[in-house]
């Protein structure tokens, strides 16, 4: 078993320059071989063209066997403008790709626009993810945050911060589902008003006991919701927020971004809107082709219209901007910790009207803030932990992520159709509507049971089944989990059933006691609630300790939440100072570590693993984790750190002193000059050679910039 290691995007892929070659001479001394796989955006974009390999596609073959270890960093789920932005750099770079085509007209434009579809959005997980997610907060790293505890706003009785959602017309309102009985394939086909037929999905394979569900955000109640929340905004004074996930919902989403913008700017459109791009693309992108009098009324608009979040006061970026700038389960818990607020253009913390159009999930953030408002902000000395076992294995619940949702032309009935001919599911539509239908397959279902019995009896904490009755999808997987929970032992445990605002009440009163609560739930539910939580109770998603157990008894080990990479690769090339953490790749590769010395009988990797995990310890209580300010210890002088701690608790094993003393004795002795070389060169701008597809020397240099420091590296890897 070789333990693989992802290079991915921004911040984390900065930070593997880094630690990869320390963690690779560490290794090296126990036997351990690691490969280093490129899954990053510019990769997986070339390797659509043939000119590099389908790393990505041989990693999903590899998941799905038991030799699997994988560690997974995050990585960019591409917007629109991310992926044009990463295609620009790639032809500057001399690569022969084409251009993102917005309205493909020929067999080549066509061909270009399917391939750089099955890259743009969440296209990484949902091939690696062959097993469903357990996500916890490791108890060193949760004592370390009850010693050390973050900062959190303060609430006020009075805010007037506020959860804001649909109420009809949206997909949760409209999903209706069924769960197969037999393997079919079936197919997705729109009739218009004269019963015309459109084949919009000529063949959806489904196995044997699939659920299947479909929905509809139908544009009339969009748009009248969201003229009514703007101007409510402006009566309350508050500021106007959208909070969508354009990322992984890249379908749907930034369509339903391009009507707030439109929204909003209802004036400017209804005058110019021949004129402008296409909405869906942000704010920024209507600015960019604007003609001169439309832009000048968009900024007419933003001064006189109700005020708007801002994403960077300093350079006027709003809320509106970019699509991909504020994705939900990263700005909504950033908000609840800033005591409700976001920022205005003043650069001033404000109430703010969250506006969250779905109503599927916006419960969890809306009695997140009515609890908060109610009790005040929670105190991470005392608050409780919520681990989090979640359902994702083999695309389970990748709503709007793939290719079953589309923007209907023209009114009619979109319906879902078996072999036989027997319609499954149905809506009526108009042109504009957004309808999508997702499918979630049966083993998955048995192994998240499974896993969440494991937990509760682990731990002994009660563990709630975050599912509604009332929707169609939740009521399908509810018949699942009472068969499955059938299966098992559960004397003494403590499992519920709970929809989401009462799960989400019943978790926080437990939190607010110092109660821990182990929170079950689906995809995206998983991604909300793992962010969250910890951003309370960690002040990061980046310190959960995330196992994914594969189904075919591989292991795949994610390393945290990559939300705000994009701000610290902007610092790093600015003043070459890197904020990153990386203590969710030091989780990670101990339980990496952990897992192949239990498959291979390896007990140097069981050493390691041990040791590197009371390193770890070390480095959070001597407090060397990254500092957000330039000339002070950054992701470099961390990971010094974490190699000099290591290092010494090796020295001191029976069985790896020998190999790590003269290192360990090394690194103490000239750790003022390593200090000083890291810290010494911050300060000034650096040139990587490019964002999305970085000079790797460039970089190399950039992040390894203490000679004294790579020449102890180095010698310890000839060693192995």
């Amino acid at each position: 078993m070789k333990l693989i290691y992802t290079y991915t995007d921004e911040a984390p892929a900065l930070a593997t320059h880094s630690l990869l070659p320390i963690v690779e001479a560490f290794a090296g001394q126990a036997g351990v071989e690691i490969e280093l796989r490129d899954i990053s955006l510019a990769g997986r974009i070339l390797a659509q063209f043939g000119l590099r390999p389908d790393t990505l596609a041989e990693l999903g073959e590899l998941a799905q066997t038991p030799d699997a270890n994988i560690i997974k960093l995050p990585n960019v789920s591409a917007s629109i403008p991310q992926l044009k932005a990463a295609i620009k750099e790639l032809q500057d770079a001399g690569f022969d790709i084409p251009d993102y085509p917005d309205s493909p007209a020929t067999d080549a434009e066509r061909a270009a626009r399917e391939a750089y579809d099955r890259v743009k959005g969440s296209a990484v997980n949902p091939v690696l993810r062959e097993g469903n997610s357990d996500r916890r907060a490791p108890a060193s790293v949760k004592a370390f945050a009850r010693s050390h505890p973050h900062s959190m706003g303060t609430w006020s009785g009075t805010s007037k911060s506020h959860v804001s959602t649909m109420t009809e017309g949206d997909f949760c309102s409209t999903e209706t589902s069924v769960t197969l009985d037999r393997e079919d394939v079936l197919r997705i086909e729109h009739v218009d008003a004269d019963g015309a037929v459109t084949v919009l999905k000529a063949s959806v394979p489904v196995l044997e006991g699939e659920i299947v569900d479909a929905a509809v955000m139908r544009r009339r109640a969009l748009d009248a919701f969201l003229a009514a929340q703007i101007a409510d905004a402006a009566e309350r004074g508050v500021l106007f927020s959208l909070h969508m996930k354009a990322t992984m919902m890249k379908v749907s989403d930034p369509i339903i971004f391009g009507h707030a913008v439109r929204a909003y700017f209802a004036d400017v459109f209804d005058q110019y809107g021949a004129e402008l791009p296409n909405p869906n693309n942000g704010l920024a992108a209507v600015l960019a082709g604007a003609p001169d009098a439309a832009a000048a009324a968009i900024s007419a608009r933003l001064e006189s219209g109700p005020a708007v979040a801002m994403v960077d006061s300093d350079r006027g970026i709003t809320n509106l901007h970019v699509p991909s700038d504020v994705i939900i389960d990263a700005s909504m818990p950033a908000m609840i910790r800033t005591s409700g607020q976001m920022w205005n253009a003043a650069g001033e913390q404000q109430d703010t009207k969250a506006v969250i159009p779905d109503s599927s999930y916006a419960p969890l953030y809306a009695e997140t803030i009515d609890f908060c408002r109610e009790h005040g902000a929670f105190d991470p000395r005392t608050m409780g932990t919520t681990p989090n076992v979640g359902l994702m294995a083999q695309k389970a619940e990748e709503y709007g992520s793939h290719d079953k949702t589309f923007e209907i032309s023209a009114s009619g009935v979109v319906r879902v159709v078996d072999s036989s001919g027997a319609v499954r599911l149905s809506h009526d539509v108009e042109a504009g509507d957004i309808w999508r239908a997702c499918q979630t397959k049966d083993a998955p279902v048995r192994d998240w049971v499974g896993l969440a019995v494991s937990r509760a009896r682990a731990t002994g904490w009660p563990t709630v089944f975050w599912l509604d009755s009332t929707r169609g999808h939740d009521a399908e997987v509810l018949r699942k989990v009472n068969a499955y929970l059938g299966e098992h032992d559960l004397s003494g445990l403590d499992i519920r059933i709970l929809p989401v605002r009462e799960a989400t009440r019943f978790t926080l009163e437990r939190a607010a006691r110092g109660e821990n609560t182990i929170s079950v739930t689906g995809n995206v539910l998983r991604d909300y609630l793992t962010d969250l939580f910890p951003i309370m109770e960690l002040g990061t998603s980046a310190k959960m300790l995330s196992i994914v157990p594969l189904m075919n008894g591989g292991g795949l080990f994610e390393t945290g939440a990559g939300g705000s990479a994009p701000k610290h690769v902007q610092q790093l090339v600015r003043e070459n100072h890197l904020r990153w953490d990386s203590l969710g790749e030091f989780l990670a590769l101990a339980v990496s570590l952990e897992k192949l010395a239990d498959t291979t009988d390896n007990e140097r990797a069981a050493i390691l693993a041990r040791t590197l995990d009371a390193a770890t310890g070390t480095l959070l209580e001597n407090g060397r984790s990254p500092s957000r300010r330039v000339g002070e210890l950054d992701n470099r002088g961390s990971h010094f750190y974490l190699a000099l701690y290591w290092a010494q608790e090796l020295a001191a094993d029976e069985t790896l002193g020998e190999e790590f003393a003269e290192l360990a004795q090394r690194l103490a002795a000239d750790e003022e000059t390593i200090v000083n070389e890291l810290n010494g060169v911050q300060g000034a701008p650096v040139d990587l050679g490019g964002y999305y597809f970085v000079d790797r020397e460039l970089t190399d240099g950039v992040m390894r910039p203490s000679a004294t420091f790579n020449a102890a590296i180095e010698g310890l890897r000839a060693h192995a």
